[in-house]
């Protein structure tokens, strides 16, 4: 009984950790989105990162047409690439990211990680 008892919970506990380094590591899809930088801040009482909010534009076919604003909100791990947006807030950007499948607090509040400005007009 003791034997099987500690195989069980070896075994749940491999698949525990399995299942985290998947979470953590995988990239569910990767991509580049474009908009206008709104927000940029570095915020978090224990881990901090960096948060930001791309206005993407769009125009709300339902309502006759008129101007809406479509919010995409992202998170940033690196440094180098936290800095350079802060100094691009107010601007057109295009930004490439990788959405993961978990939000961490250590990665940020979003599961949208930027990981690089690709252009800037």
């Amino acid at each position: 009984m003791r034997s099987f008892l500690g195989w069980t919970i070896s075994i749940i506990i491999i698949g525990l950790i399995i299942y985290f380094l998947f979470a953590t590591v995988y990239t569910y899809s990767d991509g580049n989105r474009a908009g206008r930088l709104i927000k940029f801040s570095h915020k978090g009482y224990v881990f901090k990162t960096y948060e930001g909010e791309l206005n993407l534009g769009g125009i709300n076919t339902t309502n006759g047409g008129i101007l809406i604003n479509n919010m995409w909100q992202f998170s940033v791990a690196d440094k180098t690439v936290g800095d350079s947006l802060s100094k691009l807030e107010g601007k057109d950007v295009t930004l490439h990211y990788k959405e993961k499948i978990y939000a961490f607090p250590w990665r940020g509040d979003s599961k949208y990680i930027v990981d690089r400005v690709v252009e800037v007009r």
